[in-house]
This record gives C-alpha cells, sequence and structure tokens, in this order.
C-alpha cells in the first residue's frame, strides 16, 4: 500500500507540469522504495506426538473364597419345631439344628444344648392377656452363650448323683420333682464334682432367654398352646384354641416339639427352679444375663408352669416363687441346669 500511494503522486505532478510550462519537466518517476524484506513465517514443525504408554489393564483378582464356616465343636442334632394361631392351629413347622454336649456319668447320659449368645426383651408387654405386674418393665438383657439341658432333670438323673428318687410319679425318663431349691443346688454341687465342670440353676434372664428362644409371644409356639403341645391343665384355654388332656401327671421329657433352640418342656410338665433371689418387679434387674442377688433371700423364682398350671402360668414370661425350703410334697417342682453359668452354693 504504501509504494503504490507514492507512485500515483509522482503521475500527477508530472501531468500538470506539462501542462503549465514550455519546456517540459522532466518526468519525476519516484524510485520505488525498496519493499522490505518480510520476515518468512516461521511454520512451527509439529512437535512429534509422545509415545503412549499402552494402558495396562490388569486381568481381574479372583474373589477369594470367604472362609469356611467354623467346624461345630459338638455333634449336630436336628428337630422340628411348630408355630400356632390364636385357635391353636400349626400353621408352620422348620427343621432347626443345636450343637449338643453330652455328659455321660454313673451310666446315664446328660445332653446340654449350646445356647447362642444374644440380646432379647425381657418380661411381658402391658397388652398381654393375663399378664402380672411383676412380669415388668420389660428391660433388654445381652446374655452370653451357655449351655442348658435339652430336657428337665429325670429321675434316673437326679438317681445317678443324689441315690434317691423324691418323684410322685415315677418314670426314669419322667422329670425328677417334689425337690426344694436347695435340694437342686446340691445336686449342682455334686455334678459339678463328678464332671469337673461348673453346673447350676440357670438365671431368670437366662432361663427366659433361652425359653422365648428369639420370639416375643406369649409361648414359643406362638399366641397360645393345646394339649398337644404341652403337658398343663389343658381342660383351661388361653385363647382361641379348644379344650384339650388334662394328664393329672408328668409325662416323660422330650415327647413334645421343643422350641427354635431345641430345648423341650420349657413349658409345662414341672416348674423350674431359677438361682436367683425373689424381686418384686424387675426395676435395677441386671442386663447381663447374671443372676440377680440382694432380693429376698427366702424365696426362689420357679418358671415354665407345670402340669397342674393353667395355661397363662405357663407362658415365657410367668414368674412364680416359693421358699427355699419346704416340707410339703410339691410334686410339680423341678429344675433343669445350665454349664458354666448361674450360682451353686
Amino acid at each position: 500500500m504504501i509504494l503504490g500511494g507514492l507512485a500515483g503522486s509522482g503521475f500527477v505532478a508530472a501531468i500538470l507540469s506539462r501542462g503549465f510550462g514550455n519546456k517540459p519537466s522532466p518526468e519525476i518517476i519516484s524510485t520505488p522504495q525498496p519493499v522490505p524484506e518480510t520476515t518468512p513465517e516461521i511454520i512451527s514443525t509439529s512437535q512429534p506426538v509422545p509415545e503412549t504408554t499402552p494402558e495396562i489393564i490388569s486381568s481381574p483378582q479372583p474373589t477369594p473364597a470367604p472362609p469356611p464356616p467354623p467346624q461345630p465343636e459338638f455333634p449336630i442334632q436336628t428337630f422340628t419345631t411348630v408355630t400356632v394361631n390364636r385357635r391353636g392351629e400349626i400353621i408352620s413347622s422348620r427343621e432347626g439344628k443345636a450343637e449338643v454336649m453330652t455328659e455321660n456319668f454313673n451310666g446315664v447320659s446328660l445332653e446340654m444344648v449350646k445356647i447362642p449368645a444374644g440380646r432379647f426383651l425381657m418380661g411381658s408387654p402391658e397388652t398381654e392377656a393375663e399378664r402380672d405386674d411383676n412380669e415388668g418393665p420389660q428391660h433388654y438383657v445381652d446374655v452370653p452363650e451357655f449351655f442348658m439341658g435339652k430336657y428337665p432333670v429325670t429321675q434316673a438323673q437326679w438317681e445317678a448323683v443324689m441315690g434317691n428318687n423324691p418323684s410322685r410319679f415315677k418314670g426314669a425318663s419322667r422329670p425328677v420333682e417334689n425337690v426344694t431349691w436347695n435340694d437342686t443346688t446340691e445336686y449342682c454341687q455334686k455334678l459339678s464334682q463328678i464332671t469337673g465342670k461348673k453346673y447350676s440353676l440357670p438365671s431368670e434372664s437366662q432361663w427366659e432367654y433361652a425359653c422365648r428362644a428369639r420370639t416375643s409371644t406369649p409361648f414359643y409356639f406362638g399366641k397360645t398352646i393345646t394339649s398337644e403341645l404341652v403337658n398343663y391343665r389343658g381342660s383351661s384355654t388361653y385363647a382361641d384354641e379348644p379344650k384339650g388332656k388334662y394328664r393329672e401327671e408328668t409325662t416323660d421329657v422330650g415327647i413334645f416339639p421343643p422350641n427354635a433352640f431345641g430345648l423341650y418342656d420349657m413349658h409345662g410338665n414341672v416348674w423350674e427352679w431359677c438361682a436367683d433371689d425373689w424381686h418384686d418387679n424387675y426395676n435395677g434387674a441386671p442386663t447381663d444375663g447374671s443372676v440377680w442377688l440382694d432380693g429376698n433371700e427366702n424365696r426362689f423364682p420357679l418358671r415354665g408352669g407345670s402340669w397342674d398350671q393353667y395355661p397363662s402360668r405357663c407362658r415365657s414370661a410367668f414368674r412364680g416363687y416359693n421358699f427355699r425350703r419346704f416340707n410339703l410334697n410339691y410334686f410339680y417342682f423341678g429344675f433343669r441346669v445350665v454349664c458354666d453359668g448361674g450360682r451353686t452354693l
């Protein structure tokens, strides 16, 4: 653009001088300005594309196999338990399994069921039919693992340790009855000496936890019981079930279905002594499954009902009591033992 402009103005000047003078002026020819050298555009050479490291795709690692379940320490026994509705009709049944430790002594066997550790709500809700105030307040209890007798102590097992049989309703496989709290703790002491393990009566919380077996209904069978499932005063009813048999005596242990832990006769047949002192309610009760002392030392709890009791007294939460010693023929008081729990005196 600069060069073109200068050349144009020189050309106009030459025309004008020719028109106004006689002597022609020499044509002024503008010297062309040197064209400035243009710096050549530097085109950057494309940088070499760096070599990309190929993506390393790791092959998927095999999922480690889960560790094998721990092997049971004791033999496994299977059983079938049932659930009933308010009419006493069986609405479901299922198979259960339990580890069972067997003690053999003096010609008899004692089967002890492994009760898993767990938490449960002890006592009964205020809405439960025919509940008593001593069944509350409800409270959670964390119970460590322990072993409990699969059945109430039988007459054969009693005789093998104590050398006598105080029972009214005789039968080697029937539960021993007509025993005092002191009698049962003496049995536990002698059994401990024979076996080298600590045997005792259960605490109330151990007993109820084992009886409920993770249920919250009045009975571990459900909303009621029938005389086809329990030995009790079957001529009376609890819910809408029909009346049944009142046998008026004990029966062999283990002839009715068990609960979900594999324990038999936790409802009915014989009352079962517990190790605790008697307390009128659960205010201040321990929450770790231990024996509760510092109460009425002359009274001790009884649980589970008996062959002579109404169904409401066979409920999981029902609490009875009696005295440490008595001279009456109470042929519905029995017991079962636990291992590494409770107390022996």
